[in-house]
């Protein structure tokens, strides 16, 4: 079942529905447990928790997503786990997520998507549209970079770029979507959010049923911090793990809706001013799940860290020295926790997970003009 996140009415997911009837954004129960006990045999990829994903008829889009290495590296002077989930089958962790969602729509038999990006979800979901046979139109802003434009295209989406913020292209597409096709948000999709879900049950399966003292996650939409919380939840619920992580988001300085609103103690988020930042992927004004971000950092005893573009860039190259080549919106997640060990937040004896979300290869033009 879908219940609204606002006035908890509810819904039956048989049916395509992408929000609440009052305009809010929607959460999946299905009352699932998670299948501790089955795993064994099971693929590499977020299938092996396939109960956990909210389908009805066993439909699956895969492209073997998820599973991607947790790695022990260094960072300022200790050892962190760097979840490399820029290995997924596009390059981005946002597979995890399309592949939920697309599994979804196949189901329903929904024939035509649209959907809006700054690049990575275009590419993601134009992929398993792709594999689904599902024709998708991904809106993008003008700015999106080339590599990200080009995945898209190639994936055999329409690809319409549009002039101005990523608000701008927002509007665009749900315009788009007014006048024809499903609306399939990475942003306000249930099954999306589930897809999510699965880094958390990898970290603790790769750790051997235990967690992390903190996961660092950069924080756009909120679907990746919001999922690896609900996630570990389903774990602890499960007596899988016996203790939680405490999340951090992190966001960059030119684009701080969720530290601004956490550090005044809102129950929302207001949007943001937004200025041009490295970190195009999370440059989000206004996330759509707000409370449920807030909610998950207040219940995770969480931490909202931000950081600057030339710390965003130095730690770009930094974990280019490390043999880790992302972009650089993934590169302020590995900013925010060496400043947070720097500072004695993250104790020596504790502790961390760094959640890498996405391809150098995605921002090449970018990088090259800053380097280069």
């Amino acid at each position: 079942m879908f219940f609204c996140s606002a006035c908890d009415r509810s819904y039956d997911a048989c049916h395509p529905r992408w929000r609440c009837d009052c305009g809010n954004y929607l959460l999946y129960r299905n009352g699932a447990r998670f299948p501790l006990d089955q795993l064994g045999g099971r693929p590499g990829s977020i299938w092996r928790y396939r109960e956990m994903l909210g389908l009805e008829n066993g439909t699956r889009v895969s492209l073997g997503e998820g599973f991607t290495p947790l790695e022990r590296a260094q960072l300022m002077g200790r050892d962190v786990w760097l979840k490399l989930d820029f290995m997924c089958p596009t390059g981005s962790y946002k597979d995890r997520g399309s592949s939920a969602m697309l599994s979804k729509l196949k189901e329903w038999g929904v024939p035509e998507i649209v959907e809006d990006s700054s690049g990575n979800a275009g590419a993601s979901v134009a992929a398993y549209a792709a594999l689904a046979g599902i024709r998708a139109r991904i809106f993008v802003p003008q700015s999106t970079s080339a590599g990200k434009s080009a995945q898209i295209a190639m994936y055999g989406a329409e690809l319409v770029k549009v002039p101005g913020s990523r608000e701008e292209t927002t509007r665009a597409a749900r315009a788009a979507a007014d006048a024809g096709g499903f609306y399939a948000s990475h942003n306000w999709s249930a099954h999306f959010l589930l897809g999510m879900k699965t880094v958390a049950y990898e970290i603790a399966e790769q750790l051997q049923w235990d967690v992390p003292d903190f996961v660092v996650a950069p924080i756009g939409g909120g679907s990746l911090l919001c999922g690896a919380w609900l996630g570990f939840q389903d774990l602890a619920a499960a007596g899988a793990i016996s203790r939680l992580p405490r999340m951090v988001a992190v966001q960059a300085a030119n684009c701080p809706p969720v530290y601004d609103a956490w550090k005044s103690g809102l129950d929302t988020i207001p949007a943001a001013d937004k200025k041009d930042t490295a970190a195009e992927g999370i440059a989000v004004a206004r996330p759509i799940r707000d409370k449920l971000v807030l909610q998950s950092l207040r219940e995770s005893n969480g931490i909202v860290a931000t950081v600057g573009e030339s710390c965003i860039w130095e730690m770009t190259e930094a974990l280019g020295h490390m043999g880790v080549y992302v972009e650089p919106t993934s590169a302020t997640a590995a900013a925010a926790a060496a400043d947070l060990i720097a500072t004695g937040v993250i104790a020596p004896h504790q502790s961390v997970a760094i959640l890498l979300t996405g391809s150098g290869l995605k921002a090449t033009d970018k990088i090259v003009a800053h380097y280069f």
